[in-house]
Formats: structure tokens, C-alpha cells, sequence
């Protein structure tokens, strides 16, 4: 049996052959877990379901299809999107361990640390558009002119409704980690992003009004996290400001061709 592919420590050279035979089997780890996965997923693809219907009101919990195949496509597609998010940590971690030899060992506690803080901002925000966004958009969008329409809630338009929104939740919730990675790279610092606080706040009101947010109230509750996370990556941008050298902040608008002495 053929062992699996060995992590290379830092600065162990290795032939282009051999990185090509370690991708190979990275790959094929990564598909044999998504195909482990998404079968797991269609075993249960009824709890899952289940669960994506939930947040539709009470007399709407089963939506329509309106072809012979469509309940079975419908459900693998569900069954693939749940299997690759179960397979996440895999791939993750393979894309992680082929690249890892490329950075200093020091570098791989603050890498994994910042996976950890991105996933907690994740399953935050996945929480919060499920719990609290989609139940108000989904009541008052298959509720609206009700006297004039009869809704029936189409099943594949529906799933894609619902993983559009989740999913600008969950890159939503993110903005903190986007916020350190420009204040690491020295294109942000703490003092300027107070300074322009009041533009930042327009530019996080702008994106909440694309983000799907049917009626007001939702759209005020897609605004006020958001803006709370834009307050939140001001004070981790001067803590990340005071754990490391002070370096000199890069302006984009600074004219590059400086005068000859």
C-alpha cells in the first residue's frame, strides 16, 4: 500500500518530480474526501433539507419541484455543496501542508492561528444569517402582495437564494481579517482607519444595501454587525500595530518618483 504524501520540513530542497508527485496525491486525497463526504451528506440529505427549510414560514417548509429529475438533482446538488463543506478541514489542511515548506516554522503558529480566528468569524456569521437574517427576509419576501399572488416556494431557486445570502454573510463577517491583512502588509494603519472612520462607515452602510435585505429592518440588522466589525478591525489593527516593528505605512496615493538629490 502505497504510504500517504510526507510533509517536506522547511528548506529540505526536493526535484520538481517530486513536488509533482506530492501534489498528485494531494489531489487525489482531496477528492477521494469529497467524494466520502458528499455521500455521507446524500445518506443524510433529508436532515439537511430539513434544516434549509426551516427558515421558510411554517405553512411554506416544503418546496415545490416542477420536473421529473429535479427532486434528485436538487438534492445531490445540496448533498455536493454539504460534502465540500464537511471536506473543508481536508483540503484546507493539504493545501496548507504542500505549501508550508515555503514559509519559516515561526510563521505556522500565526498562520494557524489565523485560520482559527477566520473560521470562529465564519460559523459567526453563518449563524447569525440563519438565525436572525434569513427568517425576516424569507417571511416578508414570500409574504409580500400575498393578496395577489400565490407563492409556491420552487425548490432549486430557493437553495440558491439561501447559499447567496449565507454566504455574503460569512465574507461579510470576514472584514476583520481583510482589515489585518492590509494593516500587515502595511497598506492600513490604525490611526488612518480612525481618521476616516466616517467614510468607512459610509463604505460598510454601501455594502449592507447590496448585501439581499428586502425590507428596512432587515437591511439595519445586515448594518449594525457590520459596523460593530469595522470597530472591531480598528482596535485589532493597533493591537496588531503594537505586537510587531514599527514599520512605515504604505500610501497608495504617494507619488512613487521622488526628486534627485
Amino acid at each position: 500500500m502505497r504510504r500517504l504524501p510526507r510533509r517536506l520540513p522547511h528548506g529540505e530542497e526536493a526535484t520538481f518530480v517530486e513536488h509533482l508527485e506530492e501534489l498528485r496525491w494531494r489531489i487525489i486525497i482531496v477528492l477521494g474526501a469529497l467524494a466520502l463526504t458528499t455521500i455521507v451528506a446524500f445518506a443524510f440529505h433529508g436532515h439537511v433539507l430539513d434544516w434549509l427549510n426551516h427558515a421558510l414560514p411554517a405553512d411554506r417548509r416544503q418546496p415545490v419541484t416542477l420536473g421529473v429529475a429535479e427532486p434528485f438533482t436538487v438534492s445531490l446538488t445540496v448533498s455536493v455543496y454539504a460534502g465540500f463543506l464537511l471536506a473543508l478541514p481536508v483540503i484546507l489542511w493539504q493545501l496548507w501542508s504542500f505549501l508550508a515548506p515555503a514559509f519559516d516554522p515561526s510563521i505556522e503558529r500565526r498562520v494557524l492561528g489565523l485560520v482559527a480566528f477566520a473560521t470562529a468569524l465564519g460559523v459567526t456569521g453563518l449563524a447569525f444569517g440563519y438565525w436572525i437574517l434569513l427568517p425576516r427576509a424569507l417571511h416578508w419576501l414570500t409574504n409580500y402582495d400575498d393578496k395577489h399572488f400565490t407563492n409556491l416556494v420552487q425548490a432549486k431557486p430557493y437553495y440558491a437564494f439561501t447559499a447567496t445570502m449565507l454566504l455574503g454573510i460569512v465574507i461579510v463577517f470576514e472584514l476583520p481579517m481583510v482589515v489585518l491583512g492590509l494593516v500587515s502588509i502595511g497598506v492600513l494603519s490604525s490611526a488612518r482607519l480612525r481618521k476616516n472612520r466616517r467614510v468607512g462607515y459610509f463604505i460598510v452602510a454601501v455594502v449592507a444595501l447590496g448585501l439581499p435585505g428586502p425590507d428596512p429592518v432587515t437591511t439595519a440588522l445586515e448594518l449594525l454587525p457590520m459596523w460593530a466589525l469595522f470597530e472591531g478591525s480598528i482596535w485589532l489593527a493597533a493591537l496588531v500595530e503594537h505586537r510587531r516593528p514599527e514599520t512605515r505605512v504604505i500610501d497608495p496615493f504617494e507619488a512613487v518618483v521622488q526628486p534627485p538629490d
